[in-house]
């Protein structure tokens, strides 16, 4: 049975000994702090002068881990001044098995992280022609995350193994790991199929953030691109999740896979004996006094055709996907409302062949005669 009696008497006259390592280690970690502090102030002057805002991306990333960092290396400094003993000695061990292995990986994830964010700052995709850029910005999303989940594996496994009953297990479980590593390998196929798939995307680049891409018979631009799944928003605001092996499996439409200026056609369908030439004139100047189109390409085709009508393609170009699809319908409903209201007899009419027979007519005049 628990006697508590013995228990207070024992912490009651060791009180002044912990009180003693409590003011030791806080008035370490203080001066670390402010040691931080202090020299926190004087990089953020210092980058604050520069004109790149790379190191001020870097100290952000940086602030939180190393502030944590001096705080740690302020007790490991004092723990000689600490009469731990043995067994305090072995829970310091043990403590720092632990601490070490996740201070190191919090240091190595944010200065990954520092590194993305100085890349994705950089690579600007809000300029017309941003091809570079949106290969940069997806190289260096996925090779981050692929880094990323690295490090936060081998961190956990260096922390499991500082624990002796878990690195006996371990050791254990890898000397006899043959048929449990199929069984796991069997359960974790799909998860560890995208997981590769998105290795070779960064490298192949099917896709990259922003393109403008048809799957699943949906039109959307590429939005985010994770480890296992890629985001696409949709022109209505909806966002399709698709795994990042379909993109690798799977036919798909990329609209702007080598250069983000884009041709777009608008179909009209008008009579055969409509005036050709005056619709292309007018989808000229439609075109030209659009804003949107780059003035590369206006052209207007017959395409196909029945004996009661004539198929147009109006084919214009501009400098994205978004602005060529609003172009599109600028100049359907311009070159609409043009044939309705000055060219009516180019609307697309039915045509009928009436015949009358001989007899027929014959009867029909005796009977007007009759009646008369």
């Amino acid at each position: 049975m628990l006697n508590l009696k013995s228990l207070t008497t024992h912490y009651g006259a060791d009180a002044a000994i912990w009180i003693r390592y409590g003011v030791i280690a806080g008035a370490a970690v203080l001066a670390a702090l402010l040691l931080h502090a202090a020299i926190d102030l004087v990089l953020r002057r210092g980058a604050a002068r520069t004109r790149g805002v790379g190191d001020d991306l870097l100290l952000a990333r940086l602030r939180r881990p190393t502030r944590a960092l001096f705080a740690l290396l302020a007790i490991a400094a004092m723990q000689p001044a600490m009469e731990l003993g043995p067994i305090g000695r072995d829970w310091w061990s043990f403590g720092a098995g632990l601490v070490v292995p996740a201070m190191v990986g919090w240091l190595v994830a944010a200065l990954l992280g520092a590194f993305n964010d100085i890349v994705q700052l950089r690579a600007d995709i809000s300029v017309a022609d941003n091809l570079l850029a949106r290969r940069q910005r997806t190289r260096a999303g996925i090779l981050y995350r692929i880094a990323l989940f690295l490090v936060l594996l081998v961190t956990v496994c260096l922390m499991l193994m500082s624990i002796p009953a878990v690195r006996a297990v371990g050791v254990t479980l890898a000397a006899s790991a043959g048929i449990g590593a199929l069984a796991v390998g069997a359960a974790a196929q799909p998860a560890l199929k995208n997981i590769i798939a998105g290795m070779q995307m960064a490298f192949t680049e099917p896709i990259r953030l922003d393109d403008v891409v048809i799957v699943e018979g949906e039109w959307g631009r590429i939005e985010e691109i994770r480890l296992t799944y890629v985001v696409v928003a949709l022109w209505d605001q909806r966002r399709l999740v698709v795994p990042v092996s379909k993109f690798l499996e799977d036919s798909f439409q990329n609209w702007t896979r080598n250069s983000s200026d884009l041709l777009g056609t608008a179909f009209l369908h008008v009579d055969r004996t409509a005036d050709i030439a005056r619709l292309r004139a007018k989808l000229t100047e439609i075109v030209a006094a659009d804003p949107l189109w780059d003035g590369r390409t206006c052209g207007l085709q017959v395409t196909d055709g029945t004996p009661g009508w004539l198929e147009l393609r109006c084919l214009v170009s501009a400098s994205d996907a978004g602005r060529a699809f609003d172009l599109r319908c600028n100049v359907r409903e311009a070159m609409n409302a043009f044939v309705a209201a000055e060219m009516p007899e180019a609307l697309p009419r039915a045509r009928g062949e009436v015949m009358l027979h001989a007899g027929a007519h014959s009867a029909a005049a005796a009977g007007a005669s009759s009646h008369d």
